[in-house]
């Protein structure tokens, strides 16, 4: 045994020994998780610096008196994550781009090495992992985004005629959640068009899903505590989770969504899903899984966070009830958004609290964020008791429908393969190219996105499972004219990879 793993397993072992630490044996988690938490917290903490040696997990396992398949779970794991590179023939060092390396980490001159200084080792996880401009599915054509199905000339007018005519509470701040007007609209049109029981008192209007997923973290659970994510997951929910400082514990997505008899680890406080059309691979979760996942939350008391985030495009058969119309218990957060069927840009969403907790959480949306936009609230209200917002939404589902067609035709080649099967293309603004795992989805992406083609691969999201790989092609926005040229190309870069 050598100095430095001498050193090592001390440490270790002394971490995982803490009553009080996250390591500890009062942790409640599996040895094999303790120990990922123990060498996890040893790169933060600069005792393990990047481009590191380890020892070999039999070494490991005998300097800790551990199984060896405990010590290979927490490796893979911290593989998984991006703390750990493998070699072969060579060994398993410390990644030389740390993802995670908190404040204490020793400083290491190597070619390419971002460094961050003077941010918190959460803040280095927001910036370096799952970046937006990476993952989010933009249009997967050349040339700008396509709003042109949005009356942008009747939406001036409205909003112009609210400014001139504001009184003067509508420049303040709101303490009651938002506009009354438009919680009232948003609660008629959710009872009507996705079967959720609420009252225009549960209805708050946030700045967006990431406001939503927010405040249902801050008020709902503590630093610290379990959340169940689907992997693999929407990167905009990694990102708000972890910056309220939550444990993720990803848990596999299959044919009929995340599988609640899959997880493992701690009892989880919060579960997040996407449960109409899951994203990323846009499985839809049936009756059977949605029942089995709200009596998995009941057993664990633990909160439910349904993003409905493009339940409105519904291509093929009727729309799907939401999970939160299942809900008896009161345990279902709904999370919706305007940004689809109006313009991303609007930046509103809306939150349907508990009913048993709406008090508390107005006063946290109020104290945390001090909402306003009263003006720009008032306009939409109108807008959807106009009825333009229902005859802006017919239109944008026959724009979208259109696009959609043209591209599953132009991706037809690919499906009689017997290689590639189709997910996601009945719902949404994005479908999802499942591939063989021997092919590289990233090279494959890379490949499109160096002739101005943007898709995205499947693998990228995903956070435990190296099982997955896909493109994600979102075609909402994209150039009709530009669709069909567009696809064809991959297929022929996809055709070639097969090959």
């Amino acid at each position: 045994m050598t100095q430095s793993s001498t050193l090592l397993a001390d440490y270790v072992l002394t971490e995982m020994a803490r009553p009080d630490g996250p390591a500890g044996p009062g942790s409640g988690l599996p040895l094999n998780r303790r120990l990922y938490e123990a060498l996890r917290r040893a790169m933060l903490e600069g005792r393990l610096s990047a481009g590191d040696r380890l020892p070999s997990s039999r070494e490991l396992a005998q300097d800790l008196h551990l199984s060896r398949n405990t010590v290979v779970a927490a490796l893979e794991q911290l593989g998984a994550e991006g703390y750990l590179v493998s070699r072969v023939g060579s060994g398993t060092y410390v990644h030389e781009q740390l993802p995670h390396a908190g404040m204490g980490a020793r400083p290491r001159a190597h070619a390419g090495t971002t460094r961050l200084p003077g941010l918190s080792g959460r803040g280095r996880v927001l910036v370096e992992r799952y970046g937006a401009c990476a993952l989010e599915i933009q249009p997967f054509t050349p040339g700008p985004a396509d709003f042109s199905a949005f009356p942008v000339a009747l939406w001036q007018r409205l909003q112009n005629r609210h400014w001139r005519n504001a009184r003067p509470e509508m420049l303040d701040y709101t303490t009651s959640g938002g506009y009354g007007p438009l919680r009232r609209a948003v609660a008629d049109y959710l009872r009507v068009s996705r079967s959720v029981r609420l009252d225009p008192e549960q209805v708050l209007i946030t700045t967006g899903t990431q406001q939503s997923l927010e405040l249902c973290a801050q008020l709902l659970a503590d630093a610290g505590d379990a959340v169940w994510i689907e992997d693999p997951a929407y990167w905009g929910a990694i990102k708000a989770l972890t910056a309220c400082g939550l444990q993720l514990q990803p848990v596999p997505v299959d044919g009929d969504g995340v599988d609640p008899a899959a997880a493992s680890g701690t009892a989880p406080r919060l579960i997040y899903v996407t449960p109409s059309h899951q994203y990323p691979s846009g499985v839809v979760m049936p009756l059977v899984r949605r029942q089995a996942l709200l009596a998995a939350a009941a057993r664990a008391n633990a909160w439910i966070l349904e993003d409905d985030y493009d339940s409105e495009f519904r291509f093929d058969g009727a729309p799907i009830a939401s999970l939160s119309g299942l809900d008896d218990d009161g345990r279902v957060c709904y999370l919706g958004t305007f940004s689809k069927v109006l313009y991303p840009g609007l930046k509103l969403g809306y939150l349907v609290a508990p009913r048993a907790l709406v008090d508390a959480f107005r006063q946290a949306h109020y104290d945390l964020y001090r909402p306003g936009q009263l003006p720009l609230q008032a306009a939409l209200a109108e807008f959807i008791e106009m009825g333009h917002f229902a005859a802006a939404l017919r239109r944008t589902r026959q724009t979208y429908a259109a696009r959609r067609a043209q591209l599953l035709q132009a991706l037809e080649p690919l499906l009689h393969t017997g290689q590639v099967q189709l997910t996601g293309a009945a719902q949404g603004l994005h479908l999802c190219l499942r591939l063989p795992l021997s092919v590289d989805d990233r090279a494959i992406a890379e490949q499109l996105a160096a002739e101005g083609i943007s898709v995205r691969p499947l693998s990228a999201y995903c956070l435990q499972r190296r099982d997955l790989r896909g493109l994600l092609i979102g075609y909402g926005y994209a150039q009709p004219q530009l669709i069909e040229p567009c696809a064809r190309r991959i297929v022929a870069v996809v055709q070639q990879a097969l090959r």
